[in-house]
């Protein structure tokens, strides 16, 4: 069996691939993937074949390069052109198609175009439509006042996919010879999408409409060993506190705000540089920075966790059984937040950008016995089993 899995985004985007990929792979299948090139070491280091589309991700997210000139609807239409481009190619000879993000608006056409089975995997729940929730806005659209309840908000949502994407959607499928669709969400998310998430940290809200597979976060063990100056600082002391955001942007001075609080606290400090490149403020021994590391074996060893709120650093820290401060950015961050907070787990910090004041704060909850209880608590019924359960379904044909 040969099968294309397909996303466009950060890290946190392409991540579940890889755990995919491999899981596929160890039952028979073979597997390439679509993706920003941003990530050729990564699928590299996985022996997983990378097909690059669309820009690099990481100078578009942090300022460094503009997308290319013209307006949001002439950016939208290059990108759907360049996945309808790279995974027509990517595709052929496949049997099935796995799309995964917020919008891989190409990858069901080329699939009917094809013949190949197609799967859709949210990995959050407010990704997909439910009247338990609302759906994330768009950036540059939020919602109005009036829209106050659920059902509204996902008919504007509805509307919003369509006015963004239908017409390049449907100028594409006409060129393909394929019919005209008149609900962009629906025809790329389906009505029986995968949700590749933890069925205890981001639980899937019934009844709601959709026949939704729930197969647990699919993330790979890890197990490499932390760099030997890393583990010798975790030997040295207490457990630390982390602090980190990912491939996110950070909030300017987050470094200097965090180090200063979590000293306050009387707490070593490890920092994540991630695509933010955030770094130490002094040669203090109580610091450490870290780069591209293993973080289940770290998350496991520290106090509590400062970061974003991305899907796989939520669930690595959860897993770790790690008190967590969540700090959201954007997106579905806020969603992962709220859960950490619900569960007890951490805390859910008000706002995106942290202050001295406001981190300590978080930080005191956070640090407290009873959210290490609890994390734990979590930590132990936790799945890890997802990318596993994904792979057989995808390659028995089930779900």
């Amino acid at each position: 069996m040969r099968v294309l899995l397909s996303t466009y985004g950060s890290r946190g985007d392409v991540e579940p691939l890889v755990g995919l990929a491999v899981r596929a792979r160890e039952l028979g299948a073979q597997v390439r993937v679509c993706a920003p090139p941003d990530f050729a070491e990564r699928l590299a280091g996985a022996d997983v074949q990378l097909i690059p589309v669309g820009w690099p991700v990481r100078p578009v997210l942090h300022g460094a390069m503009p997308p290319p000139a013209g307006d949001r609807s002439q950016r939208v239409a290059e990108l759907i052109a360049a996945q309808f481009d790279g995974l027509a190619a990517a595709a052929q000879g496949c049997d099935a198609l796995v799309a995964a993000g917020l919008m891989p608006v190409a990858a069901r056409s080329v699939a009917e175009k094809l013949g190949l089975r197609y799967r859709y995997a949210s990995y959050c729940p407010v990704i997909l439509p439910s009247p338990h929730h609302s759906p994330v806005p768009f950036a540059e659209r939020p919602f109005p006042p009036e829209a106050t309840d659920h059902e509204a908000r996902w008919a504007l949502d509805a509307r919003n996919y369509n006015e963004l994407f239908g017409a390049a959607l449907n100028a594409h499928r006409a060129a393909m010879g394929l019919p005209a669709v008149d609900d962009v969400r629906r025809h790329v998310l389906t009505d029986r999408p995968w949700l590749a998430a933890d069925p205890v940290l981001a639980p899937w809200p019934e009844p709601s409409g959709l026949d939704v597979g729930q197969t647990g976060a699919w993330i790979l063990p890890d197990d490499r060993p932390l760099p030997d100056e890393v583990t010798a600082f975790l030997d040295a002391g207490d457990p630390p506190v982390y602090v980190g955001f990912g491939s996110m942007r950070a909030p300017a001075g987050v470094a200097e705000v965090a180090i200063e609080a979590i000293r306050a606290r009387g707490r070593r400090v490890v920092v994540g540089r991630g695509w933010a490149d955030l770094s130490l403020i002094d040669d203090g021994a109580d610091c450490c920075a870290v780069g591209e590391v293993n973080l289940h074996a770290l998350f496991a060893r520290m106090a509590a966790v400062v970061h974003h709120g991305g899907a796989g650093t939520t669930t690595v820290a959860a897993r770790a059984g790690a008190p967590q401060v969540v700090v959201a950015q954007m997106v579905d961050q806020p969603y992962w937040a709220g859960r950490v907070a619900e569960l007890g787990i951490g805390v859910a910090h008000e706002g995106p950008t942290p202050t001295v004041e406001s981190l300590s704060t978080a930080l005191d909850r956070a640090l407290a016995p009873e959210t290490a209880a609890r994390a734990r608590a979590v930590a132990a019924v936790m799945r890890t089993d997802g990318a596993a359960v994904a792979a057989s379904w995808l390659v028995d044909g089930g779900r």
